[in-house]
């Protein structure tokens, strides 16, 4: 499999930690999305229509939206999605609250705060951001106060979707600190066999634009 990806974005993290912590035989495909490789017209015709990372490549199958790429693994690896139907369907529950309630605000704040020259970041939108993912991380850090992964007793989706943007290194409003169950969910993740931080499992880095 390869996957479409660079290293800053934390929706192509979940797929590519999928792949990793799986046993998956996979590649990385670097594209230069803060040079516009992903709006090129090669890239919307042969790759994903919708400019977006990450894309995973399986055969003739282009699969876009990083929560239908977790789905369509688990499908084949028989990994993280849920030990029954129950679980399944609380496993997508969670991965549906992610992407609208954590990984879309933290995704748009990391970016706005980090990647944007100064003079164009726009201060009032980053506070309402932020606001938006205090309440996310309470609500997060108030369901792994008395367990330790997301949904039923071990890693899944649920994990691998809220988890995406949490280990980057850039400020935008989450400090492990101040949310202490969420931090000791994140090191369980970090602690299993294969775990590797975004930088270090997808090529590109904002190092490598200095």
């Amino acid at each position: 499999m390869r996957l479409y990806c660079f290293g800053e974005s934390g929706n192509a993290y979940k797929v590519a930690l999928a792949l990793e912590l799986s046993g998956t035989a996979w590649q990385p495909v670097f594209v230069d999305f803060f040079n516009g490789a992903a709006r090129t017209p090669e890239y919307l015709r042969d790759v994903n229509e919708m400019g977006e990372v990450p894309v995973l490549a399986d055969g003739d199958l282009r699969l876009s939206q990083s929560g239908a790429i977790l789905d369509y693994l688990s499908d084949g690896t028989g990994r993280f999605g849920g030990a029954d139907p129950q679980e399944a369907r609380e496993v997508l529950r969670w991965v549906l609250w992610d992407n609208h309630k954590l990984s879309g605000q933290a995704g748009t704040c990391r970016f706005l705060m980090n990647f944007l020259a100064p003079e164009k970041r726009p201060e009032p939108v980053i506070r309402f951001l932020q606001g938006r993912l205090a309440a996310a991380f309470k609500v997060l850090d108030r369901h792994l106060e008395a367990r330790d992964w997301i949904v039923g007793d071990g890693l899944t989706n649920a994990d691998l979707s809220c988890c995406g943007y949490l280990y980057y290194p850039e400020p935008f409003g989450f400090d492990r600190k101040d949310w202490p169950n969420i931090d000791a969910w994140l090191a369980r993740i970090a602690a299993l066999p294969g775990w590797k931080h975004p930088y270090e499992l997808m090529p590109g880095s904002p190092a490598d634009r200095i």
